[in-house]
């Protein structure tokens, strides 16, 4: 009795014992099922990685969406800087601070003759292709105190500015917002006051805009300013800058109100035009840039000729 006891012990034993996967007395059926199982184990890690490395990707998408849903859609330099459209940006860019002279002006001032003609839009995606450049700095002033929009188009809400500085002598520096751009700040125009024309007209803005360019040598100075034709602060403030860029809708801006606005300002001063809402059929002219304007109906685009 004592073998058969030890006999069915040393049984019990070998069912216990664990045999790899890869042990030959195993039979090929035994041997399926084992790599079967494992092979399903990688499988199911597999799954959940590549749930986890989407689920990261979307969070990541998901961020990126955040950061910029408050952005306005045609800041085309910023939400599509690889389109076409960017590129003409980019272009517009090279001729501003590769120009012809050698010496590219540092603070430059964008209107235009009437409303809705492109200003503020050309004066934002200007400063964040300036911007996107290897080295450049890039200050954007909203001068437009009667209807102010630059801090909207970089997904600000009402926030004080330039009219808090020069209404109530606001520190400037805590007035500056920082924007999603790298190297890009901006000046918001703050509240619409009641005396614009004054306040643009002023000893303290003439102060602000040789301390700026003094304070902030380093950058470019961009002033997005109000139309010349129906204000008169404009005219204080272009004789303060080193170079305009005139806007002008095409097919809307009078040829005769260019020339006068041309001649009032002077052609030494003006940095370039800028033909806004150009058909892209009529683009055939010789010696112009296009760059472009992504709207939500749809694409049009401009030219630049200096």
């Amino acid at each position: 009795m004592g073998k058969i006891s030890d006999a069915l012990e040393k049984f019990r034993q070998d069912k216990k014992e664990t045999i790899p996967i890869d042990v030959p007395n195993r039979t090929a059926v035994e041997r399926v099922e084992i790599q079967k199982e494992s092979s399903d184990q990688v499988h199911i890690d597999e799954q959940i990685e590549k749930r986890s490395t989407s689920s990261s990707e979307a969070e990541t998408q998901a961020e990126s969406q955040v950061e910029f849903d408050n952005i306005d859609a045609n800041m085309i330099a910023l939400l599509e800087p690889r389109s076409f459209e960017a590129e003409q940006f980019k272009m517009l860019r090279t001729k501003l601070l590769f120009p012809a002279s050698g010496k590219p002006v540092r603070t430059m001032m964008v209107t235009s003759a009437m409303p809705g003609e492109g200003k503020s839009f050309v004066a934002a995606n200007l400063a964040v292709s300036i911007a996107q450049s290897i080295q450049e700095y890039v200050l954007i002033i909203d001068c437009d105190m009667r209807m102010p929009c630059i801090h909207k188009r970089f997904g600000f809400g009402e926030v004080p500015g330039l009219s808090e500085y020069l209404s109530s002598r606001t520190p400037i520096e805590s007035l500056i917002l920082k924007t999603k751009v790298d190297k890009l700040s901006l000046l918001p125009a703050g509240k619409p006051p009641d005396n614009p024309s004054e306040l643009l007209s002023s000893q303290m803005m003439s102060g602000l805009l040789k301390e700026v360019k003094e304070r902030y040598s380093d950058r470019y100075i961009i002033l997005d300013s109000p139309p010349l034709k129906l204000t008169v602060e404009t005219y204080a403030m272009f004789r303060q800058v080193d170079g305009i860029l005139l806007v002008v809708k095409h097919g809307g801006t009078p040829r005769k109100m260019v020339s006068e606005l041309v001649e009032t300002i002077g052609k030494e001063k003006i940095l370039g035009v800028v033909f806004n809402n150009v058909d892209m059929r009529l683009t055939n002219y010789l010696g112009y840039k296009k760059y472009g304007k992504y709207g939500e109906k749809g694409r049009y685009y401009t030219q630049y000729h200096k």
